[in-house]
């Protein structure tokens, strides 16, 4: 997938925008550079399947918590949220389509 320096900042925006803003400033971007650029429309989607799949983890280590192993797991969580949402900033500058792991495949590529 071709891309440009443009198609490449606003994929890593994608990312970066995620910690101060984990779901409006990615939406905006994704909404109106999807259509314009593969790249960001690619991104996009693997943003929001990791934002879900990750919910969804939390959400399981917060009712496992019940039993303690769930503080362990919210604790590794978040440390791999940071990580992940790093390596695909980086990656996306770069130019690379990044695949972030265990995320579960909602909006299809």
């Amino acid at each position: 997938m071709a891309t440009t320096n443009d198609d490449r900042l606003f994929a890593m925006l994608l990312y970066v925008l995620s910690f101060p803003f984990p779901v409006l400033g990615p939406l905006l971007i994704w909404l109106f550079k999807r259509d314009t650029s593969d790249f960001v429309d690619f991104h996009g989607k693997e943003y929001f399947n990791f934002i879900v799949s990750f919910t969804i983890y939390g959400i399981i280590s917060s009712i496992l918590a019940i039993i303690l192993i769930g503080f362990v797991l919210l604790f590794v969580l978040w440390v791999l949220v940071i990580i992940f949402t790093i390596m695909a900033a980086v990656n996306a500058y770069q130019g690379q389509a990044y695949r972030i792991p265990l995320v579960i495949p909602f909006i299809k590529q």
